[in-house]
């Protein structure tokens, strides 16, 4: 709960607070422009680093092998360019670091390395989502979807029309 706090309140608070001593130095246009350039910069940073990373998983699979770059790389390159688009100083160079692959991976690093720890630990719960749902529900179960397994009922409902019906005419058809 106080992550979330201080995603919510506080960045934005420093953020503004960042932009507003900019602009002191700088002035406004020029603080205007920063952000606009580094949005534009982040998203085709953002667009290149994520189809490296895609083309490298790419070719990983078809080679039968691991990537090299793994999931959390993607989400991280996936996280830095959203920042990036964000306005702000302070996400701006949180992106940039997620984004340039030197600083990428030593992120990356540390990340898997905690994942790895709270694994160990037993504080990381995983949910394993497929075809049949979750948490051993069925996914699609009920009036509309699939029914749960082990209770076919042995009955097929199905509508059909006699062969001695004579199908619709188009107008200005003939029946030949």
């Amino acid at each position: 709960m106080r992550w979330f706090v201080v995603l919510v309140i506080v960045v934005p608070l420093l953020e503004l607070f960042l932009l507003l001593q900019i602009d002191r130095v700088v002035g406004f246009w020029p603080t205007i422009a920063l952000t606009i350039v580094t949005g534009f910069l982040g998203g085709s940073l953002a667009k290149r680093e994520g189809l490296k990373v895609w083309h490298s998983w790419r070719q990983a699979m078809a080679e039968l092998r691991p990537p090299e770059e793994g999931v959390v790389d993607g989400l991280l390159v996936l996280l830095g360019g959203a920042l990036l688009i964000t306005p702000g100083v302070l996400t701006d160079m949180t992106g940039f670091i997620l984004l340039i692959p030197f600083t990428r991976r030593i992120v990356a690093r540390r990340v898997r390395a905690a994942i790895d720890r709270r694994l160990e630990a037993g504080q990381l719960r995983v949910v394993n989502f497929d075809a049949s749902g979750f948490d051993g529900a069925d996914f699609g179960a009920g009036e509309w979807g699939a029914y749960p397994p082990g209770s076919d009922s042995g009955v097929v409902e199905t509508e059909g029309v006699g062969r001695d019906e004579q199908p619709e005419q188009l107008p200005g058809r003939s029946s030949d």
